[in-house]
């Protein structure tokens, strides 16, 4: 029988629904207009701190659909022990959408990494990067609740690749190279186990059949 969780890597449990849930092959802001950045997100206090250094060059770049006083940009902080300094800082939502969010969909803080030759994700938070994955309770696994609030990548048609398969690059970022070659190696495992399991199955029901 299977076990739930029964690999860790680098500290972090592995839900193995991350390598059978099915999502949109990849997210596209022109469809969906960034709609999983309505709600805002927790950041990790170290990324709450690099956010507000750069606070001038961000406000820059915000519209006219955002505020830019910064003391509405976020939330007060919180005790979390998924968050790596052990705190959390939820962004604040204005107009419908987190702060960060401009009104065509894309992120403010993405947009002036890229303008400036930054890496994409330099300022971004790591739980907007992870999305629809999420590390809860130590366990990185999916987002089901939030997903299922969204009207297109809810939807099952849409729903066409693995979360796997479409956050490789996102779960290489969380996790490095060598990491997730093992966590790789462990889907391998995981599905080769759960076809077994589902041969052995489907073996003792036409034996009940046939009985």
């Amino acid at each position: 029988m299977l076990n739930k969780f029964e690999k860790k890597i680098n500290g972090i449990w592995i839900d193995p629904i991350i390598f059978t849930f099915k999502f949109v092959k990849a997210c596209d802001v022109c469809i969906c207009s960034g709609e999983c950045c309505y709600y805002g997100v927790y950041t990790d206090k170290k990324e709450y701190e690099k956010i507000l250094a750069h606070k001038e060059r961000i406000v820059q770049e915000m519209d006219d659909s955002q505020t830019k006083d910064v003391n509405k940009w976020f939330e007060q902080p919180e005790v979390d022990p998924d968050f790596e300094s052990g705190i959390a800082v939820g962004t604040e939502v204005y107009n419908g959408k987190c702060v960060f969010l401009d009104k065509q969909g894309f992120c403010t803080l993405q947009k002036i990494a890229m303008k400036d030759g930054e890496f994409k994700w330099k300022y971004k938070p790591l739980y907007c990067i992870l999305f629809p994955l999420v590390v809860c309770d130590g366990v990185l696994t999916v987002d089901d609740e939030h997903i299922n609030s969204m009207h297109y990548c809810s939807k099952v048609e849409n729903q066409v690749s693995t979360v796997f398969e479409c956050c490789k690059d996102e779960l290489i970022y969380f996790f490095g190279e060598k990491d997730f070659e093992e966590l790789s190696e462990y889907r391998k495992e995981y599905l080769f186990q759960l076809e077994e399991k589902i041969k052995k199955e489907n073996n003792n029901l036409r034996n009940q059949v046939e009985k």
